[in-house]
């Protein structure tokens, strides 16, 4: 077993390249899907959780109150390609590529290939009930933001079981 197998945390996987988290704060591959919390370019106090299915390419966007898109109908709209974009500099187009399953012709993947594979397909609709365990993650996240740095072990996470000190 190795040294981080035996310990309480968890590997991070840096990002690709640096991105900016104003516009699209949370991102993850989880679920299945590419999803994830992006900041409505016309109201500072409105967020869209948007996400695409892995393979079948169903896409979904409503805001943070499960009103849907106005710009998601029948095509990717604005928030699923500033999604996408955030995704290719968190991960890298090669592994958003393979997770969602999407066929590069042409070269490298990119953000706008990803983009393209998939648009040409036709998505359907996606499952609009996603979004409530995606903002609930993306709450709790903030939430750890608010902490102050300590060394100290955080008393939610303590269902770890307890182990030997590795010497």
């Amino acid at each position: 077993m190795s040294d981080w197998e035996r310990s309480s945390t968890a590997r991070v996987v840096t990002p690709a390249r640096p991105r900016k988290l104003a516009k699209v704060p949370f991102v993850e591959l989880a679920d299945g899907r590419l999803q994830g919390v992006v900041s409505s370019g016309s109201d500072i106090e409105r967020v869209y959780v948007s996400s695409v299915a892995a393979g079948t390419y169903a896409f979904a966007c409503s805001t943070n109150n499960n009103r849907p898109c106005g710009g998601a109908r029948g095509a990717f709209c604005n928030h699923i390609r500033a999604l996408i974009n955030e995704a290719v500099l968190q991960y890298g187009a090669a592994r958003v590529s393979r997770y969602l399953r999407v066929d590069v012709v042409d070269g490298e993947p990119s953000a706008q290939t990803i983009t393209a594979g998939m648009s040409g397909t036709r998505p359907p609709q996606g499952d609009a009930k996603a979004a409530a365990p995606v903002f609930s993650r993306f709450l709790r996240h903030l939430a750890y933001l608010e902490l102050a740095p300590t060394t100290a072990p955080l008393p939610e996470m303590q269902w770890f079981p307890p182990t030997r000190a590795v010497a």
